[in-house]
Parts: structure tokens; C-alpha cells; sequence
């Protein structure tokens, strides 16, 4: 049983309307002037990090393999379509047999890019690919943005748990992709159950403050708590009186509480009370749980601190100040004409500004120095030099149509955690900077 089979919002039947009218009026006219078959290249990437970021994380590649499956036009969808006249009778003859049966190749989820780097390329006829750009890049820019938040909290966690709980901050399907990209950026736990459901990722969560409210005590609150949910639960501590609090809750579950949460006042000053309060009365194996509007600083300035734990929202969900990562679906390269055996031409888009990008379809590789450490990024359209052979970053994600790439999130969160280790340990730096690793073009 999946969530279609139980009717939750978290999937689609189709992903076809998840773009913008130009697609479709592109390809209209494409097939008008007889240059919708014409083989292409479209790459994704982005200009540049968002502003003082040294990294960014590849994240939503799964759920772009899952739209590309689920781009179909069913009678309904091209019924709409005819009425408002975005597409003619030839038109919709073409999107009612719409499958994608190109070759996708991509950065492998998780992995770390930079400014330039090639994470997504899109080859098959120039009409199958434009039809492609928005759903793509919709997935790719929020997911991508949430993960590389998710990454430097996680960094600044310093090995402590993190808990995804961002639902409410954030639209209820944004909800589900942003706790899929925050496991792959590096956290443990979500407290959003489609998410855990639709994506297997760990699911936590016990009581608000609501709860304690409810009844007439806050012992009574605890008592309820701990009677239903076991002595390891976790008690929220601060809705009243903290140090009374933390009194109530080692005296009615004992030295086995599980955890206290802390979700206001000053974190570090009341965790260091809460430790040395919870120790006095033997519970020494009580941890320590803190949110409230945490952020990578906010997390990073708890170093000290003896908190074993961190529940993090806004910011997370929201790229804690950056929620997208500014990437572009670009052609760079396509045939002069329909034969499958015409050779690709370079193609590029010329500006006086920063909009400028290079033809050519890429490749990519990394470059380590001598204790293999990332030492540039480089991307290029010729041969692949020798030396670089073995460090080539893309990988087929689909082949003539067919879904060849798909693998479990955990690959994807363990192969982040890699390839951050891999990077200079400037890379994990909250100041402002510049990417940790320059692009060199080849």
C-alpha cells in the first residue's frame, strides 16, 4: 500500500501540468516549423551559491525521476488544454502519446555542486525536453535549498541529533519534500508523517504545550503522558516554571525519563540548569531537547551547551534565508536538423549581464589534491582528461526512457555526508565566503 492507495495529498497521477503555459506554446510552434524532433541537450545548473554559502547539496533527484515517470496527459488534462486554446489539434495529438523516452544524466543525490557544475542533463528531441524545465527545476530549486540548510546545521550539530519539524511553517506538500530533503542534508527525524510514511524516514514526537494546559496540573499532564507513552518519552519542561517542571518530571517517571524539551528562553543558560538539575536527582541519562526558532547559528552558539538534541522549523523549511537555489534548464546543444545522426552544435545564450551561459554538452569531475581533499571542480566538453577518468561526477539516471538511477534515500544521505567530509574544512565555515572549491573550465 502506498499514499495514492490511501488518498494522501503527498503523490500525483500526473505531473504534466506542473509547468509553465511557454512550454507548451514552444513546442506548438516547434512542431509548426519543424524543429520539435531535432535532438538537444538541456543541463541544469546554477550561475552562483546564494550569497555566502561555500557549498550547495544535490537533493530531489528522486522525486525528479518520480515526475519524469508521471509526465502523462490524460482526456481531461488536454480537454482543458483544447478549450483555453493554449494548444491546437496537432498539439494535443502529440502530448496525448507524451512519454519521455530520452537519457537523463545527473549529479547523484546528495552529492555537494558548485556554481557551474552540470547537476542535471536532459538529451533526447528538443520537444520531449522543454516540456520538462519547470518540474524539474521546481523540485530541484527547493529541495536542493532545503538540503544545503539542512547540511549546515548539521555540520554545526557537531554529531548531535537533529529533528525535522517544519510542517506548519511551510505548504502542506512542501511540508513532505522538505523533510525528504533535510534527511538527505543530514538530519535524523521528522515530526511530518506523510513524510515518514511516504519516504520512510523516522518519525518523532510527543506533546505541546497545548497538553499541558489541558489538565489541571502539570503533574497530571505528566502522569497522562508517561502512562501512556512510557517512561522514555519526553516532557516539555517550560510551560510554566522550568525548574519545578523538571522536579515534576524526574519524581513521576524516575532516573529513566527519556528526554526534556526546552522551546523558549535563553537555550543556554537553562540547558546548562536543566544538566546540572536533572544530574542532582539521578537522571543522568535524561537528555536534553531544544527548539525554538533555531537557525545553523542559533545551533552553532549551543555548542557548549549539554543539549543532545535539536528540533528546527522555520528555518529549515524556508533554506534559513535562501529557499531556492537559483538554478536554470538551459539548451546547450543540438542537432542541425531531425536525423538522429546529425552531429550536436554547441548552442549558448549571449548577455551583457550575468545571464550568459556556455554551450556544450558537459561533463564534470572533481579534482583532489594530494590527501584527497577537493580541490576544484572541473567541468568541460571535450575529452576527459586522463587524470580525471575516475572522478567523473554524473551519472545515468535514465536511459531511452527508462528509470535506471532510482536508489534508497539512505544512499543519498550517507554519499552527502562523504562528500562533505571531502571538501576543504573551510567548507564548514557559517562566516560568509566565497565556494570552498573553484569551477575550471576546460
Amino acid at each position: 500500500m502506498n499514499a495514492v492507495d490511501l488518498g494522501l495529498p503527498v503523490d500525483v497521477p500526473s505531473t504534466a501540468l506542473f509547468t509553465d503555459q511557454y512550454e507548451l506554446t514552444m513546442l506548438r510552434a516547434a512542431l509548426r516549423g519543424g524543429t520539435a524532433d531535432r535532438r538537444s541537450v538541456f543541463e541544469v545548473f546554477t550561475r552562483r551559491l546564494p550569497e555566502g554559502r561555500r557549498y550547495g547539496v544535490v537533493a530531489g533527484t528522486g522525486r525528479v525521476l518520480d515526475a519524469v515517470e508521471n509526465f502523462r496527459f490524460d482526456q481531461g488534462v488536454l480537454e482543458w488544454l483544447r478549450e483555453r486554446e493554449i494548444a491546437d489539434p496537432e498539439t494535443l495529438d502529440w502530448l496525448a502519446g507524451y512519454r519521455f523516452r530520452g537519457d537523463v544524466w545527473g549529479y547523484p543525490e546528495g552529492e555537494v555542486y558548485f556554481p557551474g557544475s552540470p547537476v542535471l542533463r536532459v538529451e533526447g528531441s528538443f520537444a520531449e525536453c522543454v516540456l520538462l524545465e519547470t518540474v524539474v527545476l521546481s523540485i530541484l530549486n527547493h529541495d536542493s535549498a532545503i538540503a544545503a540548510a539542512a547540511s549546515r546545521m548539521s555540520s554545526a550539530a557537531g554529531g548531535r541529533r537533529l529533528i525535522e519539524m517544519g510542517a506548519r511553517r511551510t505548504h502542506e506538500l512542501a511540508a513532505v519534500a522538505s523533510a525528504r530533503a533535510a534527511y538527505v542534508g543530514g538530519f535524523d527525524s521528522t515530526s511530518d508523517l506523510a513524510a515518514g510514511f511516504r519516504y520512510h524516514i523516522p518519525t518523532v514526537g510527543t506533546s505541546a504545550h497545548a497538553f499541558t494546559l489541558l489538565h489541571d496540573t502539570e503533574r497530571d499532564a505528566f502522569r497522562a503522558q508517561v502512562d501512556s507513552l512510557g517512561r522514555g518519552t519526553t516532557l516539555l519542561v517550560d510551560t510554566y516554571d522550568v525548574a519545578e517542571a523538571v522536579r515534576a518530571a524526574v519524581e513521576i517517571a524516575g532516573p529513566e525519563l527519556g528526554a526534556v524539551r526546552i522551546d523558549s528562553g535563553d537555550l543556554l543558560l537553562v540547558a546548562h540548569r536543566v544538566r546540572q538539575q536533572l544530574d542532582e536527582l539521578g537522571a543522568r541519562d535524561t537528555r536534553i531537547v531544544v527548539t525554538s526558532d533555531l537557525d545553523e547559528y542559533a545551533i552553532a552558539s549551543l555548542a557548549a551547551a549539554p543539549v543532545d538534541a535539536y528540533g528546527v522549523g522555520t528555518q529549515l523549511v524556508t533554506g534559513s534565508g535562501h529557499p531556492t537555489c537559483s538554478m536554470v534548464y538551459k539548451l546547450v546543444a543540438r542537432a542541425g536538423s531531425a536525423d538522429q545522426d546529425a552531429p550536436l552544435v554547441p548552442v549558448a545564450k549571449k548577455s551583457m549581464g550575468a545571464k550568459s551561459s556556455r554551450g556544450g554538452r558537459k561533463w564534470a569531475a572533481r579534482r583532489l589534491d594530494a590527501y584527497g581533499v577537493a580541490e576544484a571542480e572541473v567541468v568541460g566538453t571535450g575529452p576527459v582528461p586522463e587524470e580525471l577518468a575516475d572522478r567523473g561526477l554524473l551519472v545515468q539516471l535514465v536511459k531511452n526512457g527508462e528509470v535506471v538511477g532510482r536508489e534508497p534515500l539512505e544512499a543519498a544521505r550517507d554519499r552527502h555526508i562523504a562528500a562533505r567530509a571531502a571538501l576543504p574544512m573551510s567548507a564548514l565555515q557559517l562566516s560568509r565566503g566565497e565556494p570552498v572549491i573553484p569551477t575550471e573550465y576546460v
